[in-house]
């Protein structure tokens, strides 16, 4: 008894410590007020990132390190409204980043590309994770360290805008590698394009793309400067307030930096949301290569291919 007694005298304080630190080091078990006094005690070395639930107007700088940012239930560690360095949520520019079952919402910044998360360095994985009612989504690229960026079963609603000088979109990435989007929904956007891409490869399936409740929206995919890969299994609804409604999956609409030889698109489907009009191409190509687009399944007022100059 005497035992039970000390054991629960000790957890006590344990206790109401995370209780008053809502970012706690999985590794170390050292609690922090605000997340970016977490980040920086990590410095460059690999650690997980506990948030507790609460609602955070907050914002970190990843300068290092590879670090795992995970909600411990996922859906109530909420991001909101404040950024660092004007761009986003999560400045990430570390070895590696991984995002589990966080919120972010209600991102603007003066350029139009507030963000939950602006990818500068590294490898990125996010998953369960929703970003919601900003001017962008995921943002970010370009740097020879980031290889791979992993969406997996994450939500992107009411996002992007054509307000400021260049359009923000729910997801915009440029880098020499692959992007995979897997299992994550679209809808109700607000501008741009669903998802932008300028990489070579690209894996993008089991997703769904619901425009029904957008505005002034354009393309779901653009792949801007071609890719290979796979778009597969995916669901699409072409909305009716449209900025473009020209096309769903648009090709290399702003040049031919890699090659679309090897890109499949096959085994989707896509229907047109009540009201929408203006006969779209499922598929729109300006890359000039062949590549596969087959058996996609369309509603009416949808045209399957169509090859542009």
């Amino acid at each position: 008894m005497r035992t039970l007694i000390l054991l629960l005298a000790l957890a006590a304080p344990a206790a109401a410590q995370q209780q008053r630190a809502p970012f706690v080091i999985a590794e170390t078990g050292q609690g922090f007020a605000t997340i970016d006094e977490a980040v920086t005690a990590v410095r460059d070395d690999t650690a997980t990132i506990l948030i507790a639930p609460g609602t955070y107007r907050q914002c970190t700088v990843q300068a290092g390190g590879k670090i795992t940012f995970k909600a411990v239930q996922p859906g109530t560690a909420i991001f909101e409204s404040e950024t660092c360095e004007d761009k986003a949520a999560f400045v990430l520019r570390g070895r590696g980043s991984t995002v589990d079952g966080i919120v972010f919402r209600g991102y603007s910044v003066n350029d139009g590309n507030g963000a939950g998360i602006r990818i500068e360095m590294g490898d990125l994985t996010v998953t369960n994770t929703m970003f919601l009612d900003s001017q962008e989504g995921i943002l970010g690229g370009g740097h020879p360290s980031t290889r791979n960026i992993t969406i997996d079963r994450s939500t992107f609603s009411g996002l992007g805008q054509c307000e400021t000088e260049n359009c923000s979109h729910s997801i915009y990435l440029g880098f020499n590698g692959r992007v995979t989007i897997t299992r994550s929904r679209f809808d109700r956007g607000t501008g741009g394009h669903y998802v932008k891409l300028r990489v070579p490869d690209v894996q993008i399936a089991d997703n769904s793309f619901d425009d029904s409740g957008g505005k002034g929206t354009n393309y779901m995919i653009d792949l801007s400067e071609g890719a290979s890969g796979l778009i597969t299994r995916n669901v699409f609804v072409q909305g009716r307030n449209k900025e473009n409604n020209s096309g769903l999956i648009v090709v290399a609409p702003e040049g031919k930096t890699y090659s679309s030889a090897g890109l499949r698109v096959e085994g989707n489907s896509a229907t047109m949301a009540p009201g929408a009009t203006g006969n779209p191409a499922f598929v729109a190509d300006l890359s000039g290569q062949q590549f596969a687009v087959s058996n996609n399944q369309l509603g009416p007022g949808m045209r399957m291919f169509e090859r542009r100059r």
